[in-house]
Formats: C-alpha cells, sequence, structure tokens
C-alpha cells in the first residue's frame, strides 16, 4: 500500500467513525426527547433480576396484557383501558426488553413467558384471563403451555401461532441475525431511518384501517425509534422461527380454555393461518372475526372490549368455550 493511499484510507476510517458518532449522539439525544413526551407511567417489579415495567389498574377480576413486536403496553392503554377498567382488574406489562422493561438476556418466546409467569406469582394473581397481541400472543401460549397453573384462559387478538416462510414487510428492518452488527445499526442509524419510515411503517402494520394520528404518543408508538427499543425489536424478531417452531410442536398439550379474535383483513398474520390452521390443532380454541386489520386493538376498541370482557365472563363462570 503507498503513503498515499494509506493517508487516505485513515482519513476515510477517521471520517466513518466521526459520522457514527454523530449518529450514536443523535440517537441517544432523540431517545431521551421521545421518554420525556412518553415517560415510564406504570410500576416496577423485578422478576429474576429483570426490573419489569407494568400498570396495574382497576378493581375484579384480573387481566393481564402481553403486547405485540416493537410495541408496549400503550397500545393496550390506547382505546382499552378505559373501556374494561370499570369491572376488571387491569395488568398491562411491558414484554422483557420493551418499553420500559429490562431485557431478559435472550429473546426466545419461552423465556418471556417465564418472566410473564414470574410476575403474575409475584403479584399474587390466581389464574388471570391472559390477553395477548400478535406476539404476545405466542408469548401467552407459551406461558399456558409451561405455566399452566398461572393461567385462568387465553384471549388471544391476532396472534402469531404458526410458522410461517413469508414475513411481513413491515418488520424488514428488523431483520438483523448478528448481535454485534445490530447492535452497530441499534446505536447508529436505526433512530434517524425510523423517523424517515415510521409513518409507512404504520400504514403497512394498521392496513386497511387508518393510522390514528395521535398514536405516535397516546399509543406509544414512538417509542420504537429508540435504539434500545429497536434492538429489542430486533433480537425478538430473530428468535421467532425457532421459537414458534418448537411452540407448535406442543399445541396438543394445551389444556387452557383459548379463544382467537381476529381482523379479517389483517395484512401482518393472515387468519386463514393463524387463526383457522391454529384452531385446528386445537380443537377446543374458537375463532371470531371481525372488521379491521392487525392492529383492532387501537382501531376497534369497543368490539375488542366487548370479547375481552365476554372471555373474562367465561373465565368467572367456569365455561370451556
Amino acid at each position: 500500500m503507498t503513503g498515499n493511499s494509506s493517508r487516505s484510507l485513515k482519513r476515510s476510517s477517521v471520517l466513518v467513525a466521526g459520522m457514527a458518532t454523530m449518529l450514536a449522539v443523535g440517537s441517544s439525544l432523540h431517545a431521551r426527547w421521545i421518554e420525556r413526551g412518553i415517560p415510564a407511567d406504570g410500576q416496577f417489579i423485578t422478576v429474576e433480576g429483570v426490573r419489569i415495567h407494568y400498570r396495574d389498574a382497576g378493581c375484579g377480576r384480573p387481566i393481564v396484557m402481553i403486547h405485540g413486536l416493537g410495541g408496549q403496553m400503550r397500545n393496550f392503554d390506547y382505546g382499552l383501558l378505559d373501556r374494561l377498567i370499570g369491572k376488571h382488574r387491569l395488568i398491562l406489562i411491558d414484554r422483557p426488553g420493551s418499553g420500559y422493561s429490562q431485557s431478559a438476556g435472550t429473546s426466545d418466546i419461552e423465556t418471556q413467558a417465564r418472566v410473564i409467569a414470574g410476575v403474575i406469582a409475584k403479584l399474587g394473581l390466581h389464574r388471570p384471563l391472559v390477553v395477548g397481541h400478535s406476539l404476545g400472543g405466542a408469548v401467552a401460549l407459551a406461558l399456558a403451555l409451561a405455566h399452566p397453573d398461572h393461567v385462568g384462559r387465553l384471549a388471544l387478538i391476532c396472534p402469531l401461532t404458526l410458522s410461517q416462510s413469508d414475513r411481513p414487510s413491515a418488520f424488514r428492518a428488523l431483520e438483523i441475525s448478528s448481535p454485534l452488527i445490530r447492535s452497530l445499526v441499534a446505536q447508529t442509524v436505526a433512530t434517524p431511518a425510523s423517523l424517515l419510515g415510521r409513518a409507512r411503517q404504520a400504514e403497512l402494520i394498521f392496513s386497511p384501517d387508518p393510522v390514528p394520528d395521535d398514536f405516535g404518543v397516546r399509543g406509544g408508538g414512538n417509542l420504537i425509534s429508540r435504539p434500545r427499543a429497536f434492538a429489542a425489536a430486533s433480537a425478538d424478531y430473530a428468535m421467532i422461527p425457532s421459537s414458534i417452531g418448537r411452540l407448535e410442536m406442543r399445541y396438543s398439550e394445551l389444556k387452557t380454555p383459548t379463544a382467537v379474535l381476529f381482523g379479517r383483513d389483517d395484512a401482518i398474520l393472515d387468519p386463514a393461518v393463524h387463526g383457522d390452521r391454529f384452531i385446528g390443532t386445537v380443537p377446543s380454541a374458537t375463532l371470531e372475526l371481525i372488521d379491521g386489520g392487525h392492529m383492532i386493538l387501537v382501531t376497534r376498541p369497543d368490539a375488542v372490549a366487548d370479547w375481552i370482557s365476554r372471555q373474562a365472563s367465561k373465565l368467572a363462570t367456569g365455561l370451556a368455550s
């Protein structure tokens, strides 16, 4: 290598390092700004050394709510909390690594289910209704399979239940298998990329329903633009194929009464696969379809709240279906 080439390489390296540092600093400042506008508004509990953020509100039989990929508990708070809080005790949980909860060190579905089982035990909840949305539905299923004494009934909203070869384009940016590269991307380019593509990603996830103008703050959607939130969502995404593969092999063991609700036009998870085909493997499960897409918990809150209340009533009266 000539002297000129060596100097040119050094200058390029310094330039790249400088740009990376600027992006990292900017991303960190943006995360602080986002968190000032969307603060942790719940309580914290430590399970297996993992600090979990949750909200406990209302009175009555408990309902535990587990959000989906890249989400946090405000997804449930947006439209369901006010409609359910008068009759139920609601426990909204930020999954490990999401929202304001610490990571459990690994993102596999079984570990997340174990941590949530610990939350249920520490709060002294007796066989609650467990509501899971999207990836949270898979976590709820893992919870019922591994810790059946912790769950009275499952209410799954647009749940991820089976393996699928075609992965949603809305989450393509999360497809990073290397932990090192994931960390570098999260600390540098993830935040500016998220700011540029956030509106389009939300449109894909909500489709065919419109995205509420205030979802970014009131629904917590803007929290995903933080570096650690992106890293956690990408890690969750990377673990889905292996975790779901293990999970679906055990569905014949599922004894917990299970109800599934889907938006018939869900553009993220096909109701024919994750609804119809799933209940074909779990004969005791039931499926109901309503108008709407993947985010019916936000866009169809009246219908979803009514459905959840019906599942809670069935649990209270001991009905299996």
